[in-house]
């Protein structure tokens, strides 16, 4: 049985506030008389100036404060005593935006304007009752009190927002252990069903040679294709066990990688281009992984290929190239693969870009470019 909650939007709200202050104002200004005409208009013109504002509260609350502020000194100095409910509101609405200090200082102003206006109001109070005036216009208790419900509320949507990111980054955390949980579940019972395969792929292999006999083509077939899913679950099995309890791979590692490159087979080179500086985790993880599995790509697709790794430092970039010289052409589009999709998934989720086509001169080559942030 599930309930339905019935949520007031902000904008019906807000203009319903609008409106009653807008009214309570106009109310309280029409319920006194004042001796010109002219000034009349004008209070009551100030008034609703003053209680309409408030409508851009939450879109501009710095200005909200400054405009009902000069409203509520205006009304008063037309002679309107009516209390600055507007400010108040104000007041309450720049506190909950964070902006305490304009508040403050605003408040400040204010009260030291108010006695002011008392004194030049039609009503002609001496000094004593022109600061009495104010005070009852707009009790300090009250803007404290507005103050304080403004900074009240900011603090509960702020550790509402804290809850709420906390609880995404919990799940988000125990979805992550559970898929590599699964992963690794899968990954060993695999592994050990491939492994019996190989070797028995490999053990019949071995008979029919040493018997002298022809060996099926299939069986030479299965014995290669166990080989290669072992390799691709080891290195599955690497992955999934680069996690935060293993010291992350970043840019430092990728010499040692080219270097290992070399001693199986592949003729690789690394060469690094601009001012080398610190770059985020993310990014020196994420440039690591492009080289592995594009140096791991061509030693399986172009075996005796020749591979050049270029790393440059731009300004606000980090950008990776890996190009090799074998027998691919550019007749035909790559059909991406796991490794290629996984690593286009890296980078843009690092906000960045991936590019892996054939070229045109014969080879393949992968570019990726990563924000770095700009130099200081």
């Amino acid at each position: 049985m599930s309930t339905r909650q019935s949520v007031v939007p902000v904008g019906v709200v807000d203009w319903a506030i609008t409106v009653g202050v807008t009214v309570t104002l106009l109310l309280v200004g029409l319920s006194n008389d004042y001796p010109e005409a002219g000034l009349g208009l004008t209070g009551h013109v100030l008034l609703a100036a003053s209680g309409l504002a408030l409508a851009a509260r939450r879109r501009a609350p710095v200005l909200v404060l400054v405009v009902t502020g000069l409203c509520a000194v205006g009304y008063q100095a037309a002679g309107f005593d009516v209390p600055a409910v507007a400010y108040l509101f104000a007041v309450y609405a720049a506190v909950r935006a964070g902006r305490h200090v304009v508040a403050v200082v605003g408040s400040v102003a204010v009260l030291a304007a108010l006695p002011l206006a008392a004194l030049v109001s039609p009503h002609g109070w001496a000094a004593g009752e022109a600061v009495e005036e104010a005070r009852g216009a707009l009790e300090i208790a009250w803007l404290v009190a507005a103050g304080a419900a403004g900074e009240a509320l900011r603090q509960a949507e702020r550790r509402a927002d804290e809850a709420e990111r906390t609880r995404e980054e919990t799940a988000r955390r125990r979805a992550d252990e559970e898929r590599l949980h699964i992963a690794r579940e899968l990954h060993d019972s695999l592994t050990h069903q491939i492994s019996v395969i190989k070797v028995q792929a490999e053990a019949a292999v071995h008979v029919a040679h040493k018997r002298g006999e022809h060996v099926p083509e299939a069986l030479l077939a299965i014995r290669e294709a166990s080989r290669e899913a072992t390799r691709e679950l080891r290195a599955t099995l690497e992955a999934l066990r680069d996690d935060d309890k293993s010291p992350p791979r970043g840019l430092d590692d990728v010499p040692e990688l080219v270097k290992r490159a070399n001693t199986s087979g592949l003729d690789a080179r690394l060469s690094v281009q601009g001012t080398r500086r610190e770059i985020s985790a993310a990014v020196g993880r994420t440039a690591y992984r492009i080289v592995q599995e594009s140096l791991t790509n061509i030693n399986r697709h172009a075996a005796g290929a020749a591979a050049s790794v270029l790393i440059d430092y731009r300004p606000d970039a980090l950008t990776i190239r890996v190009d090799d010289d074998g027998v691919a052409t550019s007749d035909t589009n790559p059909v991406p693969g796991v490794g290629l999709l996984g690593m286009r998934e890296r980078v843009t989720a690092l906000g960045g870009s991936l590019h892996a086509r054939r070229r045109d001169g014969g080879g393949f080559t992968v570019h990726a470019e990563l924000p770095a942030g700009p130099t200081t």
